[in-house]
């Protein structure tokens, strides 16, 4: 009972006020999964895959982070291991992670890697390595998510001189069934910020409505004008068909020297306390670049009479 109680009153208290402040300071491609009162955290560390474990976030910093996974000394995935999602499927954790080969490290050999552990605890038991995602091309940042009782996979695959997010239906939650749909391409002023034009970081929510939403980072990481956008599909639409997708204009989140927030990106989504929650990385001033000085911050989804989540 004492430990049911203490899932319930966690989220409640979150619920009622954001940590102030960043979680961390350094965490850059934050995630955060909610499960049965407990908080999951990972972000970015480069060689290996760590998860934090915390029942008050704004307490995340006393959480010790936990190794579940290096980097092999050789193999495709053996560097520059970026981008991890924790998530909870049909009983199961499953980690999916960005790395490449440390003898080709280049976007041209990037991929999406799945690990599986089939334990209650994903700070313990034995992690199985699911090997890449058979995407169709080269990309990063790779997330999963269920609509109308299927499963789907979307990422960032490098096409030409742009970096996409594409969209494709899953048979399992490490290989995909079918064609891969490119649904939104760097074609705004304000995706094309530092010398290249990129979407990056997909994250999916569904709205109160229905309606489903995905959104990316756009412009290179290491400008201030990086920024979160927004891909709207109306409720009961194939989320693989890109005329499904309309983008919103403008960012949805995007960098305020008034909040001391700059270059904000790689967001995900979780629920908790009855409420939508975002969390992003950003630096605390400008011109600070793309690296591991990116904080991780929470903020509560409001969502406005259209329909679309308001994140500012």
């Amino acid at each position: 009972m004492r430990r049911a109680l203490a899932g319930v009153v966690a989220p409640l208290l979150l619920a009622a006020s954001a940590p102030a402040g960043p979680l961390l300071p350094s965490g850059p491609d934050p995630w955060v999964t909610q499960a049965d009162g407990w908080y999951y955290y990972m972000g970015t560390e480069g060689d290996r895959l760590s998860i934090r474990r915390t029942r008050d976030l704004a307490r995340l910093a006393d959480a010790p982070a936990v190794t579940v996974w290096r980097a092999p000394a050789s193999g495709p995935n053996s560097r520059s291991i970026w981008a991890p999602e924790l998530h909870r499927i049909d009983g199961r954790w499953f980690l999916y992670y960005t790395a490449v080969d440390k003898d080709h490290d280049d976007d041209a050999h990037r991929g999406v890697f799945v690990l599986e552990n089939d334990g209650d605890d994903p700070l313990a038991g034995r992690w199985i390595d699911r090997g890449r995602v058979n995407t169709a091309r080269a990309g990063i940042d790779g997330t999963t998510f269920v609509v109308g009782g299927q499963r789907y996979f979307a990422y960032s695959p490098y096409v030409g001189p742009d970096s996409v997010i594409a969209v494709a239906r899953m048979a399992n939650p490490w290989t995909l069934a079918g064609e891969e749909t490119i649904v939104a391409r760097p074609d705004q002023a304000w995706e094309r910020q530092g010398g290249r034009q990129i979407l990056e970081g997909p994250a999916f929510l569904q709205g109160p409505k229905g309606d489903l939403f995905l959104a990316y980072s756009g412009s290179a990481c290491w400008s201030d004008g990086y920024a979160v956008g927004l891909l709207r599909a109306r409720k009961g639409s194939d989320p693989t068909r890109a005329a499904s997708w309309t983008k919103l204009p403008g960012p949805a989140l995007a960098s305020s020297a008034k909040e001391r927030i700059f270059a904000p990106g790689h967001n995900g989504f979780y629920r908790a306390g009855g409420r939508d929650w975002i969390v992003f990385h950003a630096n605390p001033a400008a011109g600070m670049g793309c690296t591991q000085k990116r904080a991780p911050h929470v903020r509560a989804v409001r969502w406005g009479a259209d329909g679309v989540p308001v994140v500012r």
